[in-house]
Formats: C-alpha cells, sequence, structure tokens
C-alpha cells in the first residue's frame, strides 16, 4: 500500500540543528529498500496559490488554503506493507523530531 507523508514544520519543536539531520541516510535507506516512489521540499508558503471556481469564475489567492502556524514543508510518497512499516520509517525521518510527519494512505478510486 502507498502512504504520503506529509513534512510539517511545528513551531513547539527543540530547534532544528543541521549536524543532527541524516536527511541523506533516510533516503538513501527508503530508496535501498524499494520504498520511495517519490519526494520534495516544497517551496514556502508565502509562494503558494490556492486555486478555487466559484459560479464558473477561477479564483485565484495568494498563500496556502489554511492559516495556520504550521505549514508542509515537503513530502514523500513510499510503499510499505503495512500502517505499521509505514509509521516505523515515518519516526525515522528527520523531522519527526524537528517537526512533524502526518501518515496517510492513499484511497484509490472505486476502492470503498
Amino acid at each position: 500500500m502507498r502512504y504520503l507523508l506529509f513534512i510539517c514544520t511545528d513551531p513547539e519543536a527543540p530547534v532544528y540543528d543541521p549536524a543532527d539531520d541524516d536527511i541523506e541516510d533516510w533516503v538513501a535507506d527508503v530508496v535501498q529498500r524499494d520504498m520511495s516512489r517519490g519526494g520534495n521540499r516544497l517551496r514556502p508558503v508565502d509562494t503558494a496559490k490556492t486555486v478555487r471556481k466559484r459560479n464558473g469564475e477561477v479564483i485565484v489567492t495568494d498563500g496556502p488554503f489554511a492559516e495556520t502556524r504550521e505549514w508542509i514543508a515537503g513530502y514523500d510518497l513510499l510503499e510499505c506493507a503495512s500502517l505499521d512499516e509505514a509509521l516505523e520509517v515515518a519516526s525515522r525521518h528527520p523531522m519527526a523530531r524537528y517537526g512533524r510527519v502526518e501518515v496517510r494512505a492513499e484511497w484509490p478510486f472505486g476502492e470503498e
């Protein structure tokens, strides 16, 4: 099953320490285990645009869809045998220490 990891900031987390950032090791591990289906960091929220369509009119606004102190900083898409495996892999992501990692299973269309 595929799991999307939302890599999120957390203003209440410990201060980021670049010396403890082992993202290259984490990525190498999920690639070596053939779990990675893609991922990347995202540009800051002040560059985001939100698109809506109302009454046939396209409306584009600056910023994210919600005003929050936390924001999505990146994502990883993993193929895992189970939710437990996805949670274990997510727990080793550096942002589990300096932010938050939200883990969500894909829900394919046609599947209840």
